[in-house]
């Protein structure tokens, strides 16, 4: 069984990869990059795949039992590259496609959901077999601010009381690594999240806790905390998008209780407190 992973050079990507190497011989994986050369220490095939060359794409995707198609980070453009993606893996014969998507992505209101929900469709309407693998939030996706936050005396963000099930993205790839190597995944939608959910006041309460630093969360309204956010350097698109994440996490989106994740890695979540805690060692501000 050959068994293909988009974007294999990304966080998630290299993560996956190593998951399945746990599983699969390393001879029945293959790299899918733009750029085979910086896929050398993979220790995988790597073949050149290039979302904006779609006429190569077939070729490329030959042989592919499983194709794993890890959602692009380019928001602007990744309908089109999905869709040739898509289109591709309908034309080489693909036997499924696994997608990594975003919880419950055909009902939640996130603007960051309407990519998800259109490749899922298409996916849906390509007539191949599937497994949806519905990520929830990384855990990184706050442990990466936490020097920030440290620094001016503040976690914020506009979620009030909104909860997240975070898990990092080590556990995501097991997933993607069991749905892809087992059988009885075809045409299966799982909601994954972490174990245990936490509020931002909770996750501030537990950086005060272990640095010995008074580190309150302010709430902030949405367009306050883009405002924020775009001053930080991010660009004003994706800015509105975290706002409207926090946003929609007050209302549950962004909460998991299905338990997906954990039986597809047969073993608990990693719990979001283990990945805080490695988080402040790396910054060295644990007290």
């Amino acid at each position: 069984m050959t068994i293909a992973i988009t974007g294999a050079t990304g966080q998630l990507g290299r993560l996956a990869i190593a998951a399945l190497k746990t599983r699969v011989p390393a001879s029945d994986i293959v790299a899918l990059v733009r750029e085979p050369a910086k896929a050398a220490d993979l220790g995988v095939k790597a073949v050149a795949f290039d979302y904006d060359k779609p006429e190569a794409l077939p070729a490329a995707l030959k042989g592919v039992d499983v194709l794993v198609l890890i959602s692009s980070n380019n928001v602007g453009a990744r309908m089109p590259q999905h869709l040739a993606v898509i289109e591709a893996a309908r034309a080489a014969g693909v036997g499924r496609i696994i997608y990594t998507s975003i919880p419950h992505a055909d009902t939640t209101p996130m603007l960051l959901a309407a990519d998800h929900r259109d490749t899922e469709a298409a996916i849906l309407a390509s007539g191949l077999p599937y497994t949806f693998l519905r990520n929830g939030w990384y855990t990184e996706n706050h442990t990466g601010s936490l020097g920030a936050a440290i620094a001016a005396g503040a976690l914020i963000g506009s979620a009030r009381d909104g909860r997240f099930s975070t898990a990092p993205r080590k556990d995501y790839a097991e997933a993607i690594a069991a749905a892809a190597a087992q059988p009885g995944h075809e045409n299966k939608t799982y909601e994954l999240g972490g174990d245990t959910s936490y509020s931002y006041a909770e996750l501030a309460a537990e950086v005060s806790r272990l640095t010995g630093k008074a580190i309150p969360y302010n709430d902030l309204p949405g367009e306050a905390y883009a405002g924020i956010l775009q001053s930080f350097g991010l660009p004003e698109g994706f800015a509105t998008i975290l706002a409207d994440s926090d946003a929609c996490a007050v209302n549950g989106a962004l909460e998991v209780s299905t338990g997906d994740l954990a039986r597809l890695i047969g073993r608990p979540t990693t719990s979001w407190q283990s990945v805080v805690a490695a988080a402040l060692d790396d910054l060295a501000v644990q007290a």
